[in-house]
């Protein structure tokens, strides 16, 4: 059974609904959900539209990615299928398979050009796969040049979203590919949506990569003051409140946010002993 969509994405964050009338399904739909192959192949080869579109406008290739059907999916696209094919709502089928985590469909559509990043208003497949902790689709996107820090104006960063859902591999890649620290939703940073949860790896994760523990949010609170009362994730906001940052730690964030975002993949042809390229890159 396919996973539903939302009527309006802009109201549901992950955009959950459903997917469409069953009655005005291709039988090429049908193929493609279940990864029936060789039905696939047959059907085409009968002439059947492979952007067939159903109420909603989601066309096979969406059923195939949502399946994790890559074979399904390659054979629709190597006979024309349209790679950046969005519903009424619109996702895409790159959307489809960030949000079950198939990296082999991520990599395979973004081979056929599949559009990476969308009007703001779109769903986005990387905060989908942020939020699912799919980390593997998380840097295939990076890899072929994803924003890391864009701002969709109802969730925020992927970084942001990745530490409301408590996503810890997630976040430490965003981190990693030069995401930044302090951006999150509105004035609401990382730091405090990773504060208001039990997680503390997450929060000690964001307070070595130089989140502001004194930053407010619109309603002029600290992470601090969002945290559960007694809790570990208190303890450890105060006790950083109280502890200096080494001069290694700060040296290490000047230099990350000198390189840029777009270079640190570089770090490692820098001429450098390998323990400094490994504390630049946090390895």
């Amino acid at each position: 059974m396919s996973r539903i969509y939302s009527q309006n994405w802009l109201e549901m964050p992950w955009g959950d609904g459903d997917l469409g009338s069953w009655a005005d399904r291709s039988p090429l739909h049908e193929a493609a959900s279940q990864g029936r192959l060789l039905s696939l192949k047959t059907l085409i080869a009968q002439g059947y539209n492979v952007d067939a579109l159903t109420i909603d406008q989601v066309t096979p290739l969406h059923e195939a990615c949502l399946g994790d059907h890559v074979g399904c999916a390659r054979i629709l696209l190597e006979a024309g299928a349209n790679v950046n094919a969005t519903t009424i709502d619109g996702i895409t089928p790159l959307f489809n398979a960030c949000s079950r985590g198939s990296a082999s469909c991520v990599q395979l559509l973004l081979e056929y050009g599949a559009k990476i990043q969308w009007e703001t208003c779109f769903p986005s497949p990387t905060h989908e796969a942020a939020s699912r902790g799919h980390s593997d689709c998380l840097e295939l996107l990076i890899s072929w040049g994803i924003e890391v820090d864009l701002d969709v104006p109802h969730l925020g960063t992927p970084l942001y979203v990745a530490c409301f859902s408590q996503q810890k591999q997630c976040v430490h890649k965003l981190l990693h590919s030069g995401a930044n620290v302090q951006k999150g939703k509105f004035l609401e940073t990382p730091l405090h949506a990773a504060a208001r949860l039990p997680n503390t790896e997450i929060v000690n994760i964001l307070l070595e990569f130089g989140a502001d523990i004194n930053a407010k949010n619109s309603e002029f609170e600290r992470p601090v003051d969002v945290a559960v009362s007694s809790s570990l994730v208190e303890k450890i906001l105060l006790l950083h409140e109280v502890t200096p940052c080494s001069l290694c730690q700060l040296c290490r964030l000047r230099i990350r946010n000198y390189i840029g975002k777009s270079r640190l993949h570089l770090v490692p042809q820098l001429q450098l002993p390998n323990i400094l390229k490994n504390f630049l890159q946090y390895q």
